[in-house]
C-alpha cells in the first residue's frame, strides 16, 4: 500500500508546485515591464545553463563560469544582434539541425561544442521571450499557453489512448496517439484564438499553420532534452522545482516554441 501513497504525495506536490509556479509566472508576465521581465528570463537561463553544464559533464568550476557567462552573453546579444538574425538561426536549428540530430541519434558533445549547443538553445529562448513581451505580453502568453496545452493534451490523450510509441529510443512514454491528441487540442486553441482575437479573421489559415508548426516544435524541444538526459543517464535536469525536476525540464518545449514564434511574428508582419 506504500506505493499508492507515495504516488498520491508526488502528484499533490507536482500540482502544488505547478500552481504556484504558474501563478508567479503569469503575474510576472502580465505585471512586469519588459526590462524586468527580461531580467527574470536572464535568471531562468542562468539556472538552465547550470543544469546544461552538468548534462554535458563540465567540471564544477567550468560549470559555474558557464552559468554566469550565459545571461551576460544573452544580454550583450540582445542589444547588438538584430532579431531577424536570431530568428533565422533558430529557424535553421529547429527546422533542420535538431530533427537531423534526433533522427541520427548523434551524441551531444562536451567541451566547446556542448557549450555552443547550450547557448543555441538557451540564449534565443530568453531573447525571443523579451522581444515577444515587448511586442505584446498577451502574445507571449498565447505562445506559452500553446506549449502548455500541447504538453497537457499529449499527456492525457497518451495515457488514455497511447498504443504506438512516438520515439521509443528517446522517450518511451510518448505515443503517436498523444501527439495526435495534442495536435487536435492546439488546432482548437488556434481556431478559437483566431476567432476571438484575430483581425482580420481572413488570416486564420496562416495563424493555424504557424500554431501547428509551433506544436511540432514543442515536441522537438521536448524530445531533444529527453535525448540529452538519456545520454547523461539522468531522469531530471535538476531538482529546483519539487515534482517537476529542473528548469530545463520546464522550458524544454519553450526553447523551440519561443524563438520560432518570434520568427513567425516577423513573417506575419511582412506578409
Amino acid at each position: 500500500m506504500a506505493a499508492p501513497a507515495n504516488n498520491s504525495s508526488s502528484a499533490k506536490q507536482r500540482i502544488l508546485t505547478g500552481t504556484v509556479l504558474g501563478g508567479v509566472a503569469l503575474s510576472a508576465l502580465l505585471g512586469l515591464p519588459t526590462p524586468a521581465w527580461g531580467a527574470l528570463m536572464l535568471a531562468v537561463i542562468c539556472l538552465g545553463a547550470w543544469e546544461w553544464a552538468a548534462l554535458v559533464k563540465f567540471s564544477p568550476l567550468v560549470r559555474l563560469a558557464y552559468a554566469l557567462a550565459t545571461p551576460l552573453l544573452a544580454l550583450a546579444l540582445y542589444y547588438t544582434v538584430p532579431k531577424e538574425a536570431v530568428a533565422l538561426v533558430s529557424l535553421l536549428l529547429w527546422l533542420f539541425l535538431i530533427p537531423l540530430w534526433l533522427a541520427r541519434a548523434w551524441s551531444v558533445p562536451g567541451g566547446s561544442g556542448g557549450a555552443l549547443l547550450g547557448w543555441l538553445l538557451l540564449i534565443p529562448t530568453a531573447y525571443a521571450s523579451a522581444q515577444l513581451h515587448a511586442s505584446s505580453p498577451k502574445l507571449l502568453l498565447a505562445c506559452i499557453l500553446l506549449a502548455v496545452i500541447a504538453d497537457s493534451a499529449a499527456y492525457f490523450s497518451g495515457r488514455r489512448f497511447g498504443r504506438h510509441k512516438l520515439a521509443p529510443r528517446i522517450s518511451p512514454g510518448k505515443s503517436w496517439e498523444g501527439a495526435i491528441g495534442a495536435g487536435l487540442a492546439v488546432t482548437i486553441y488556434a481556431l478559437g484564438f483566431g476567432f476571438f482575437a484575430l483581425r482580420p479573421v481572413g488570416r486564420g489559415a496562416l495563424l493555424l499553420g504557424f500554431a501547428l508548426a509551433l506544436f511540432v516544435a514543442s515536441i522537438l524541444g521536448d524530445l531533444f532534452e529527453s535525448h540529452v538526459k538519456r545520454q547523461a543517464g539522468i531522469k531530471d535536469s535538476g531538482n529546483w522545482l519539487p515534482g517537476h525536476g529542473g528548469v530545463l525540464d520546464r522550458i524544454d518545449s519553450l526553447t523551440a516554441v519561443l524563438p520560432l514564434a518570434l520568427c513567425f511574428l516577423l513573417l506575419w508582419q511582412k506578409i
